[in-house]
């Protein structure tokens, strides 16, 4: 079993309704902590799919032959990046 954290947090008086609203007998959760749980859980997930859309555009990219070897330095490889994308990535 993974070990457990508590957390705690104050909400204002906007954000403690909402909560209200989707907790409970009529919500969409049980508890406050379900609710927390499912939003970390749903943030967490657009984290991982927007690395995972980046890696796949970053083989497409490849794949059709947007490339260069690397300089080792970050603001000059931005700036042969920046040029590549001026010119269409054509040589």
């Amino acid at each position: 079993m993974a070990s457990e954290r508590r957390i705690s947090a104050r909400l204002t008086d906007p954000l403690a309704q909402h909560v209200e609203r989707v907790v409970g007998p009529n919500g969409l959760y049980k508890t406050p902590d379900e609710y927390v749980r499912a939003l970390i859980r749903r943030d967490m997930e657009s984290e991982a799919y927007q690395v995972y859309s980046a890696i796949l555009e970053g083989f497409q990219d490849i794949a059709d032959g947007r490339y260069f070897k690397s300089s080792g330095d970050w603001e000059e490889d931005k700036k042969i990046f920046e040029e590549k994308e001026a010119q269409g990535w054509k040589s």
